[in-house]
């Protein structure tokens, strides 16, 4: 992270009360790039470098296909930029049909790419405003504002002009929908980038209440453990059925280039999936067409595309009783984050350690519910226009279980460290030593 400068190298230079050194110039002269042209730019790169990558892969897709014997490259140009448009929330219209599932892991892409960028801007800028010293004393600083709403207007500007470019009158997509996506990625995302490259979050984030930095951070760990257990759930499911994902590859007679295809939009549907298996794993379940339910306790399916990930789903039917247990998994989760938050950051007071980690599950769940929400849509005609988690309930059933856990795990950590005089330890190494051991 970029520190903002001091006031001794701001004193420093040509004409000031001290000579500068080239060390300290070259700092200078990349730390108070011009910010105007300087958040532009980066906003138009943050946008344009997926966008690119986008229409590259399209072609080489194009070239797999049928080597070019169909089509137009600026066909598949346009194939791509349709693909970064729908990663930004636009719905485009294929063969008479209105697709509006968002590949959720070119979203993630874009984000990292708004992110990193969004840091390099926060670092050629971080010169400019007041001093290190002064925001510290309460100046008015503005210039991760001003950054971010430049970054951010330069990037809605980008899709505005792709989804102006690559429409057609079949496909038409939705430009304001690319403008309300471009807007959270760039204040969302863009924005805490450029403050941490600039330094200003490390000014800022001490002010933070101690407490609502805790429960942020019992809510990420919830979350990205959740992430984990849920790409181990499915990785496991649709290794125990790979035989149905090689039949339905036989059955569509790819060859190399196809096959290299569909793996690569399995990777951008991976995130989907995830918060499938989510929505699977805590109970509510999720629909794959209208009038099919996939959850612990029944499954009903009916005709499928023939795409292989699809295989992971589990067999049409009661479900084996075993399977209602699993709803356990996040409560468990929950608990052990956050009892290893209070292992951590010990708090001796009941309520303060039962808020932690009740509201910390509580916020992972809302945030779980939300990107829960834009899973799934209309991938395909007729029923395959009732696609996703039932969002509503993965609410509800997270938030109680990430709730219940997470408070229950705190406050179980927090008894164990309240037992100063060591009675709850004396009995369990009583019951522990009276255990037979191995011969």
């Amino acid at each position: 992270m970029t520190s903002l400068q001091s006031p001794t190298a701001r004193r420093s230079g040509p004409g000031r009360s001290g000579p500068a050194s080239d060390a300290d110039l070259r700092r200078q002269l990349a730390t108070t790039r011009p910010l105007v042209p300087t958040a532009s730019i980066g906003g138009v790169i943050a946008a344009g470098a997926p966008l690119l990558v986008c229409m590259a892969v399209a072609v080489v897709g194009w070239f797999l296909t049928d080597a070019g014997g169909q089509g137009a490259p600026s066909g598949a140009l346009r194939v791509g930029a349709h693909g970064w448009l729908m990663a930004h929330g636009s719905t485009v219209v294929v063969e008479g049909t209105r697709l509006t599932a968002m590949p959720l892991g070119l979203t993630v892409l874009c984000a990292w790419v708004v992110w990193r960028v969004g840091h390099r801007v926060g670092e050629s800028v971080s010169g400019h405003g007041p001093d290190a010293d002064r925001i510290a004393d309460g100046a008015r600083d503005l210039t991760v504002p001003y950054a971010a709403g430049l970054f951010t207007v330069a990037y809605a500007v980008v899709g505005v002009l792709t989804a102006s470019l690559a429409a057609t009158a079949s496909s038409s997509p939705i430009p304001t929908r690319v403008v309300l996506w471009s807007v959270l990625l760039g204040i969302g995302v863009g924005g805490p980038a450029i403050a941490f490259g600039s330094g200003r979050a490390a000014i800022w984030l001490p002010v933070v209440p101690p407490t609502v930095r805790d429960v942020v951070l019992v809510a990420r760990r919830i979350l990205t453990r959740w992430a984990l257990v849920c790409l181990v759930a499915l990785i496991a499911a649709f290794v125990l059925d790979f035989s149905t994902a090689a039949n339905v590859v036989s059955q569509l007679h790819a060859d190399a280039g196809a096959v290299l295809l569909m793996t690569v939009l399995t990777l951008l549907l991976l995130p989907n999936a995830l918060l499938f298996s989510s929505a699977y794993l805590l109970g509510p379940g999720f629909t794959v067409g209208t009038g099919t339910t996939v959850s612990t306790t029944v499954v009903v399916l009916g005709p499928l595309p023939m795409f292989p990930l699809l295989a992971a789903l589990p067999h049409q039917g009661t479900q084996p009783g075993w399977t209602d247990w699993l709803m356990l998994t996040p409560v468990l989760l929950a608990a052990l984050v956050a009892g290893g938050i209070q292992r951590d950051r010990p708090v001796l007071a009941w309520d303060r350690a039962a808020i932690r980690g009740c509201a910390g599950g509580i916020t992972a769940g809302v945030v779980l519910a939300l990107v829960s929400a834009f899973a799934g849509g209309a991938v395909g005609p007729g029923r395959m226009q009732d696609v996703g988690p039932y969002t509503f309930d993965v609410l509800l059933h997270a938030i109680t279980s990430f709730g219940v856990g997470g408070v229950t795990g705190a406050l179980l950590v927090c008894w164990w460290q309240r037992d100063a005089d060591g009675r709850v330890r004396t009995v369990l190494r009583a019951v522990r030593a009276r255990l037979p051991r191995r011969s």
